[in-house]
């Protein structure tokens, strides 16, 4: 088999592969919406339906930072929190000049952008550092979003946008419109995120994600990860890849904050802390690093789990801790991933991914 065949089969299993994933997907929504129609899910199982689809995004994001690019990130909050804050503030400075769905398009692309924006003004000195110097800086960052955001109040009148650090430093015209009330957030942000929204969200940061991975770009970063030096020295810019995965990461989880900003009748800063950076770590962990399938599994279930136990009051959290457990050893344990491979090479196109679970 020479050279042109062995790529063709490689872009022909790599698209399998992404057609399986965005099939997950489109099944998921198929069933969900199919039980909310017949009456079958809890009103407060449908609350959760737009956060699931937050985390989802959000673990995904991180996964191209963590899994793909190796490097360790603990600021993806403070990227979800400019998205989401960028995008308020926008759609309640506009308000009715614009239609529904179009205002909030645009929410969703000045999220990604400020959110973007910022992950290539942070990776440009960061992302020349290594191990857990990143992870200290990435944090750091996170938590200076988070009080910067507590103290910034904005607002709006006829002498266009105005900005200050204490609330009676904000001086408005008559008839202005204060925006960000410091701690208080935003409030009054029209509720536009709806499931549906949340599943195109998730497959258009998939055909992102899979694009990238399966791309020379993608093959660069991998590069990158598995080995500095050998990159390094068959001349991979590793520092210039790094960034574009992070930046990209970036974005996206801007566009997380910005579907989970849009759900909320009040915006405030305290989600943004660095509990949530963890528990989106947490999913690409026990999802497996690297696997954006298993980010998407782990993002739904230990996010739905809670509620599904909220009967058993007295074993709930005992129940969430064996279920994280199991997880843990499911992708992790020779013995575990030994018997998925077993599993996988009576599959159809499983050889191939058993051959990647004990790569």
């Amino acid at each position: 088999m020479n050279a042109a065949e062995l790529i063709k089969k490689r872009k022909s299993r790599d698209l399998r592969s992404s057609l399986i994933t965005y099939g997950i997907v489109v099944v998921f929504y198929i069933v969900v919406q199919t039980m909310v129609n017949t009456g079958h899910i809890s009103s407060l199982m449908k609350g959760l339906l737009v956060p699931i689809c937050v985390y989802v995004i959000a673990a995904v994001s991180l996964n191209l930072v963590v899994g793909i690019s190796g490097e360790l990130s603990l600021g993806h909050a403070g990227f979800m929190c400019l998205g989401a804050y960028a995008s308020t503030f926008f759609t309640n400075v506009v308000g009715d000049g614009l239609p529904e769905l179009p205002r909030f398009i645009l929410a969703i692309l000045i999220g990604a952008c400020v959110a973007g924006f910022f992950g290539i003004l942070i990776g440009i000195p960061v992302l020349r550092l290594k191990g857990d110097y990143l992870a200290i800086v990435t944090l750091a960052f996170g938590e200076i979003i988070k009080n910067l955001m507590n103290v910034i109040y904005a607002g709006v009148d006829d002498g266009g946008l105005h900005f200050a650090t204490t609330d009676s430093g904000l001086k408005l015209g008559e008839g202005g419109k204060k925006i960000i009330k410091g701690a208080l957030g935003i409030s009054g942000t029209p509720k536009n995120s709806t499931f549906t929204i949340g599943i195109v969200l998730i497959l258009i940061t998939l055909f992102i994600v899979l694009n990238l991975i399966n791309s020379r770009s993608g093959r660069a970063i991998m590069s990158t990860r598995d080995n500095r030096i050998a990159a390094e020295s068959i001349g991979i810019p590793v520092t210039r890849f790094k960034l574009m995965a992070f930046s990209i990461s970036a974005a996206l989880a801007g566009v997380a904050g910005v579907l989970y900003a849009h759900n909320l009748a009040t915006l405030t800063v305290k989600k943004f802390d660095y509990n949530t950076s963890i528990l989106i770590l947490v999913f690409v962990v026990l999802g497996g690093i690297g696997n954006i399938r298993g980010s998407m599994i782990a993002a739904v279930i230990l996010t739905a789990l809670p509620e599904m136990l909220r009967g058993l009051s007295n074993y709930r959290m005992l129940i969430y801790a064996i279920v994280l457990i199991v997880l843990m050893l499911f992708n992790w344990a020779p013995a575990a991933r030994a018997f998925r491979s077993r599993i996988l090479e009576k599959l159809p196109f499983g050889r191939r991914n058993a051959e990647k679970e004990e790569s």
